[in-house]
This record gives C-alpha cells, structure tokens and sequence, in this order.
C-alpha cells in the first residue's frame, strides 16, 4: 500500500447499493497516502451523500459535468490531466456499456474519455445483469482498451441472489489499486538519483544555487521504487519530504553531492542526474558575514564546480548514464553536444525559459535524446512523465546491456 504515496486518485462512483462501500475506500485510499478526488454520478447521490465522501477524502465531491465554478467550467479536463488512476467503484452495468460505447454525457463518462491516465472498474450488480450477454461483450471491449476490471466477486448480493457480480471489498479493491504503480521494469536494478539544486556558500548567510525544487528528480526516484529498483537519492536543500522504500543522503554543495554520488557507484546500474548544479563556486568562503562597504560593486572570484555526471560516466565500468540538459535556447542543440562530450548513454532536454514547466512547476515537458533518436514527451505532471521516463530507461538501459 506504500506504493500509494502521494498518487493522485479520482475514484468514480456510479449508483448501485454497493456504493457504501465506497467510503471505506476512500478512507484506505487516503490512510495509504493517496490524494483522492470524488467523482459522483446522479444515481450514486441515491446512494451515499456527497457529504460523506467529502469528510473522508478531504476534497470536494465533484457532481456536474457543466459547472462555471469549477475550473472555469473545465473541471472534467483539469480533473483528467490531475489523475494517475481512475477506479471507479462501484461500475454499474449502465455505466459500463456507456463507457463502451464512448459515451460522454456525464461528468464521469467524459472524464474517462479525456484522461490519459489508467482506468480501473470494480463492477458491482446483479449476478444475471453481470452474466447477460450485453455486459459481458462490454466487458471485452473495455478490457481490449487497456482498462482493468478489478472482480467482480461471487457471493450473496443484496437482493438475496448468490453468484457473481458483488463488488470486491475495499481492501482488495485497495490493494489492487496499489498494484496498478508496480511496473516491475527495473526489478533488482539499482538506480542512483541526484535532485535539487546545490548550494555554494560565500560566507555563513549567504550562497549561490538557482531555483530547482528537486520536484522532477523526486519523482523519476518514486517512479524507479514503482519499477522495482533500489533507489539512492542524492538530493541537494529542498522543501520535500523524504520518500519512503529509497534511501536519501541530504547534501548542500555541488562537492558533497559528487563525494554522495561516487560512494558505492560500483554498485549501481542505472545514474540518472536530474540535479541543478552550480557550475561555479567561490574560491575562498569568507569566516564572517560580508558586510556592505561603500563600494558600488562587489567582485566574486569563482571557481568552476567538478562536473557530476562526466565524472560518473568516466568510470570504468560506468553505470548507465543518464543527463539532463536544462537550457533556456537552443535546447535541443546543447543537449546532444553534451550526451556526446560527457559520453552519457541519454539525455532529458527541457526548456526552463517557459514559466509553465521546469524549474518550480509541478508540470514539464522533455525530449529524450540518445546517439541514434530524438523523442519529445508532451507536458505532463511530473509524475506522470516521471513514469514514462523511467520506463524509457528501463528499455534503452535492457537494450544497452543485452548487446
């Protein structure tokens, strides 16, 4: 259930007697750590009330698919793009043959038609409406679409008939959810991550560094737990907490997270540096604050910071070494003469001039560059384009080691 950290859940719920169970869900969504947003059909209100929904998940029940107040009346787009998953528990039989049919003519139906993200049903009716002929063909095209079916169980339902068609409990359906973030790509492999930005100190208050929050490096170390790797995260200062399952060494200059970085390198397959380091730092730190002098300008004398990345990839053997290129022009240009003069396997080239992604956001959009490809990832959380890019290593990483 660990696995449910932090992901951002819209659980679906469609009107059936089984949506009372949908509180408790939501209580183990949340107590695993999920953020979970409702979605409620008009029949599930029948059911169980917004309110309650509210109480547990701590965020407000979403109802209409035509609201001004909410996203400015886009709410069904902003929910998509949010998700990592949509369960929708209890799904009806109406529900699901109006998903099969590419129906969107509710909140929830056209949720399901804009997200990109997993969709999960826990079917829950009657066991001849689950058995009849019509569920059961929309059943096999909602699976050939890539959407899972969580059940249905077989027992005593509530209008007294026994057989298949109950809808699975909420531990089950829980853990089943949690299932759905392990990807099992990276089983066995470790990963080292260096995050956020470094600080070069010039005297007791004050440094240079830039304006990483470690956001995306973060991520890609959850996205690598997920896939099944030991993770070290070698992070520079940043208002995070520590992930759980990884390791975390906390560093502040660009020397620290080298020394961090080289420690058990042989142990590591996969390098991944999503760090913002300080290319230069001061050649001498001050003992006792600077103080301001009546002269207009203040000269620094620098020195330029050993270069992480190169460093690693210059050991022999070297782990599979992954940049990243975080340019304000010409991006894609500087990104492949650095995969080139830092002999990286691949680099993740990003445009932090926009204010929409990069540094700070909690949205960015890449290009992945090897010797051979170029391909551009579309803006997306960073979490969710942290799954695909650990998913991309995991490829061309498997490729590289089989030759």
């Amino acid at each position: 259930m660990q696995r449910l950290t932090n992901k951002q859940i819209i659980l679906g719920i469609t009107g059936g007697i089984a949506a009372y169970k949908s509180a408790e869900l939501t209580r183990l969504l949340k107590g695993a750590g999920a953020d979970v947003r409702v979605v409620m059909t008009p029949s599930a209100t029948e059911f169980i009330t917004p309110l309650t929904l509210q109480a547990l998940s701590g965020n407000p029940v979403h109802l209409h698919l035509l609201d001004a107040e909410a996203e400015a009346g886009m709410g069904h787009i902003e929910l998509a793009k949010w998700a990592d998953l949509v369960l929708i528990a209890p799904a009806s039989a109406n529900f699901m043959a109006r998903l099969a049919s590419g129906q969107g003519d509710d909140l929830l139906t056209t949720l399901c038609l804009a997200t990109e993200a997993p969709i999960c049903l826990a079917p829950a009716m009657n066991q001849a409406m689950w058995k009849d002929a019509g569920t059961q063909q929309n059943t096999e095209i909602l699976k050939k679409r890539g959407i899972k079916l969580f059940g249905p169980g077989i027992g005593e339902q509530a209008c007294g008939d026994t057989g298949p068609g109950r809808m699975l409990e909420p531990e089950e359906i829980a853990n089943n959810t949690a299932d759905q973030f392990e990807t099992g790509s990276l089983t066995g492999k470790t990963v080292f991550i260096t995050a956020g930005p470094t600080r070069e100190p010039l005297d007791p208050v004050r440094y240079i560094s830039n304006h990483s929050s470690g956001k995306m490096g973060y991520a890609l170390a959850e996205a690598a737990v997920e896939a099944g790797a030991k993770v070290k995260l070698v992070s520079g200062p940043v208002n995070l907490p520590a992930p759980a399952r990884m390791e975390r060494v906390s560093v502040e200059s660009a020397q620290e997270m080298l020394e961090a970085s080289l420690q058990d390198l042989s142990l590591c397959d996969i390098f991944i540096a999503a760090a913002a380091v300080a290319d230069y730092r001061p050649t001498a730190i001050s003992e006792h604050k600077i103080k301001k002098g009546s002269e207009e300008i203040m000269e620094l004398h620098l020195v330029k910071n050993p270069d992480i990345v190169a460093t690693v990839a210059s050991n022999s053997p070297k782990p599979f070494t992954v940049g990243f290129a975080a340019e304000t022009k010409d991006v894609l240009e500087y990104a492949r003469g650095k995969l080139e003069k830092k002999n990286l396997d691949l680099i993740i080239a990003n445009d932090v001039s926009r204010s929409d992604i990069g540094f700070n956001s909690d949205e960015n959009a890449v290009t992945v560059i090897s010797a051979t490809e170029a391909e551009e990832l579309p803006q997306a959380s960073k979490r969710q384009l942290a799954n695909r890019l650990i998913e991309k290593i995991a490829f061309q990483y498997k490729a590289a080691t089989s030759n």
